[in-house]
């Protein structure tokens, strides 16, 4: 057997390798398992909590905020979603169950220039899937991680909360949305709107809603100004 050419002077005790490191690892491996399966449970959750009204422009489920600025998601829900249950409705009419996430179904579009594509338009204010994703990923007040992989619950609260952020901040659209509808330019705020929802005018997808939207925007405010008393 060779010897070591330089041997040490103090005797040494050498473990298995990674014998002592095992314990530990086998503590971080059985932690990770743990997390895994707790965000599986909470992933595999389902809710079907998708509230009906018998009214039409039905009220947001989030509370507080400020009155011009929910009076305006409203509004845009008035064109773009006018269901009795809004927060649960895809492009088209029908309505999905599960709100733990954005449902994602391409349903086709059976009028308009876009015919014959399809789109994934789902909720109140009808985020596309990845338009969901890039805004949740900014104004999402609770993701759910898993691992470097989140989930953007599509519950009502959480739909409202996205939006009302999104509107809310300035450097998203290049002007500050509340201050100019303080100042009564609603015909500027949706044209400024109209490209992300195509239905508010100067789009290509106005409805029969499209022109009533600053009279239903005044209406709306006032009961939001309201409520807020």
């Amino acid at each position: 057997m060779a010897l070591d050419p330089s041997p040490s002077p103090v005797p040494t005790v050498r473990s298995r390798p990674g014998g002592r490191l095992r314990p530990l690892i086998a503590g971080i491996i059985a932690l990770g398992m743990v997390s895994i399966v707790w965000q599986f449970t909470q992933f595999s959750r389902r809710s079907s909590f998708s509230p009906s009204w018998d009214r039409d422009l039905a009220p947001l489920v989030m509370q507080g905020g400020d009155p011009y600025i929910r009076a305006l998601m409203r509004t845009i829900s008035a064109s773009e979603s006018n269901s009795s249950q809004p927060y649960s409705i895809l492009y088209g009419g029908d309505h999905f169950q599960d709100l733990s996430q954005h449902p994602d179904r391409c349903v086709p579009i059976v009028t308009g220039i876009n015919e014959g594509d399809c789109t994934t338009a789902a909720g109140r204010y009808q985020f596309i899937a990845s338009t969901w994703e890039e805004k949740a990923a900014f104004y999402h007040p609770q993701p759910s991680n898993f691992f470097f992989w989140h989930r953007y619950s599509f519950e009502p609260e959480y739909q409202d909360q996205v939006v009302y952020r999104w509107l809310n901040d300035p450097q998203a659209w290049g002007v500050d949305i509340a201050a100019l509808l303080r100042e009564g330019k609603i015909q500027e705020v949706l044209r400024i709107l109209s490209p992300t929802w195509t239905s508010l005018g100067d789009g290509i997808e106005s409805n029969d809603m499209t022109e009533l939207l600053p009279q239903i925007y005044q209406e709306l405010l006032q009961q939001e100004l309201e409520n807020r008393k």
